[in-house]
């Protein structure tokens, strides 16, 4: 089985994060790390090989050099090579641009299976995988919290709002957006991250891929940081009274009714 893991690096959760000088993003100087749902869709890959027989995990992101440290620790964990889509530029670009970059990449290579992270702990748009998906003419299925592989295919476990699940089978190739949780993380051994450093690692120029790519659909504008605000305001009267105006604004003005 020949699985694809799309991987992100983004900033740590406890980075003290600053606004670039234009205001529509953060600044380059914080640290960065695995974005989690990625995590665990590179350690799904891992298992499905080892539980399917064998195979190849590859794995792939794009961004500035620093991004590579997402794939050096993916090869140290039991991914097999990897593919680094590397030049500043590629930060910029929204979810569609992302995965026809991704998909451009790919163009010559055939996977069974593309995992992706659920969403960036970022963005947090969710949207690179399903985009991935359509643009290489392959169902998807979202939030996947369980795989087995069948016959004629593999059969999904998908979370879906308050508690309940869905059960879907599908065939290969598909492309699959993996939920945090789904399994228990492992860490790179002393002879995995000896072994990474002789691992295939291929670099993707950004003029390589830059006749797929449009323009980008989506941009931010603006970032800014909420105004810290605080408002005390007494309702007085009787207790009928005051019941009543508590209920007109929890209707009206919090909109919680």
């Amino acid at each position: 089985m020949k699985i694809l893991v799309c991987m992100k690096q983004v900033p740590q959760k406890d980075a003290p994060l600053k606004l670039n000088e234009t205001g529509t993003w953060i600044r380059e100087d914080v640290s960065y790390e695995v974005n989690e749902p990625d995590a665990y869709a590179l350690e799904e890959a891992l298992r499905q090989k080892e539980k399917n027989g064998g195979g190849e995990v590859v794995v792939i992101t794009s961004g500035p050099a620093r991004a590579q440290q997402v794939l050096r620790e993916a090869l140290a964990k039991g991914a097999d090579r990897a593919i680094h889509l590397e030049d500043p530029a590629f930060v910029g670009l929204d979810a569609f641009n992302t995965a026809k970059a991704f998909a451009a990449a790919i163009k010559d290579e055939t996977f069974d299976l593309i995992f992706t992270g659920l969403q960036s702990d970022d963005y947090g748009f969710a949207q690179t995988g399903v985009i991935l998906a359509e643009l290489l003419g392959m169902p998807h299925a979202t939030i996947i919290m369980h795989i087995e592989k069948k016959d004629a295919g593999i059969r999904v476990k998908r979370e879906l709002e308050a508690g309940y699940f869905q059960y879907v089978d599908m065939p290969l190739p598909a492309v699959l957006t993996i939920q945090s949780g789904i399994n228990k993380l492992r860490y790179a051994t002393l002879i995995g991250i000896k072994q990474a450093k002789n691992k295939p690692l291929r670099k993707v120029t950004f003029a390589e891929v830059k006749d797929s790519l449009g323009e980008n659909l989506q941009k931010i504008e603006k970032l800014y940081i909420p105004e810290k605000t605080k408002k005390t305001e007494k309702i007085e009267g009787s207790p009928a009274e005051v019941a009543k105006k508590i209920v007109e604004k929890l209707k009206n003005e919090a909109r919680v009714l």
